[in-house]
């Protein structure tokens, strides 16, 4: 995949699944009209494209693209392939342009926590279909590409830190609004809360506590310099839970009150 149109490209999602092949699981024959990759996380398959028979097990990222030819893909009742599928094609498509492979048809990537986690985040999301999941889910396609691109085109390792650590980086870039403890992060990935804190510590240079403030308050300058929100609405779309707590820590961490960031003709 050229790096230009890496930059400029915009996947709109038109199919996703998690797969759990049954016994009699295939694929018909077809040519694919747009963009589809295939991530196995159990078992194996085998798929004949373009007149060649491959052998899918775990680990491995398979990407078709316009043009390709699907004969067929079975499982084997032995050894029952499970995969995260995503079909999707350019929002924009450059006129007159023929489309590029994404990556290679084949990709032996390994089984990677991180991407794992990325894909099951968009099942959940492209699932529940909750307001604004659309977007969610498009922006974690853009992520999904973006990890595999550093993988396979690049080599460039960027999920060196601790997998758990990620994990709960992302879930509180996402849910900075709601109630979050260290206990129950450290539920989610299945750890005591003080061995998670202490995790975190040596992963991230702060403590939890102190990493949630810091996100917090990122978001919450964002709104106050749009000029859209009062104070409080801020502080309650921030997860603080009052005023008060939200002015304190924000002047904490920044030297100055939250009031400053407000432009002039809306303060």
């Amino acid at each position: 995949m050229k790096d230009s149109l890496f930059d400029d490209f915009v996947p709109r999602i038109t199919y996703h699944v998690f797969r759990k092949c049954n016994p009699g699981w295939h694929i018909k024959p077809h040519t694919v009209s747009d963009f589809a990759i295939t991530y196995v996380v159990k078992g194996s398959a085998r798929y004949t494209i373009n007149g060649k028979s491959y052998e899918l097990k775990a680990g491995d990222l398979l990407c078709v693209s316009e043009g390709d030819v699907i004969k067929e893909a079975v499982t084997y009742p032995h050894n029952l392939m499970q995969c995260y599928a995503i079909c999707f094609t350019e929002k924009h498509p450059p006129s007159g342009v023929t489309r590029d492979a994404l990556f290679p048809l084949i990709n032996h990537i390994g089984l990677r926590q991180d991407v794992v986690d990325l894909f099951r985040e968009l099942t959940i999301s492209w699932s529940e279909q909750q307001s604004g999941y659309m977007m969610k889910t498009q922006a974690l396609l853009m992520l999904i590409l973006c990890r595999l691109a550093e993988i396979i085109l690049y080599n460039v390792d960027s999920a060196t830190g601790d997998f758990r650590v990620n994990k709960i980086i992302r879930y509180i870039s996402m849910h900075y609004s709601k109630k979050l403890t260290v206990r129950n992060l450290a539920r989610q990935v299945h750890l005591d809360s003080n061995y998670f804190g202490q995790l975190f510590k040596r992963e991230t240079g702060m403590m939890v506590k102190q990493y949630i403030t810091q996100i917090r308050i990122q978001k919450a300058e964002d709104m106050l310099q749009s000029g859209n929100y009062k104070i409080h609405e801020v502080a309650r779309n921030c997860g603080f839970s009052d005023t008060f707590h939200f002015y304190k820590s924000f002047k904490a961490l920044r030297g100055f009150p939250p009031s400053r960031c407000i432009p002039k003709e809306v303060s």
